[in-house]
């Protein structure tokens, strides 16, 4: 008896922003946030943000903590409307894939 193709969602983002210290614009326009990798833990978490600016990354726009945790690796998969922001916390450094 034939089987019907089974879809599987992948998560890989076709671009990368590596090493991010400081709040930081990703993409100025939709996209999608794939995964997000904290390199150095930092002492605070951050964030990743629905927005357009860094200055307009807020609580309200927030779509993931970044746990201050090295070595943590989050597959999130989030479309954004507006662009995506990343925000470390102090002395964090992330990493992101994105499409």
């Amino acid at each position: 008896m034939p089987q019907n193709a089974i879809a599987v969602q992948a998560f890989s983002g076709s671009n990368t922003q590596l090493d991010i210290s400081v709040a930081t614009v990703v993409k100025a326009a939709p996209g999608q946030l794939v995964t997000i990798s904290v390199i150095s833990a930092g002492t605070t978490v951050g964030t990743a943000n629905d927005s357009l600016t860094t200055a307009g990354a807020s609580i309200s726009n927030q779509i993931a903590a970044i746990p201050n945790t090295a070595g943590s690796i989050q597959q999130i998969n989030w479309k954004c409307n507006n662009g995506i922001v990343i925000v470390p916390g102090t002395s964090q450094v992330i990493s992101v894939a994105y499409n």
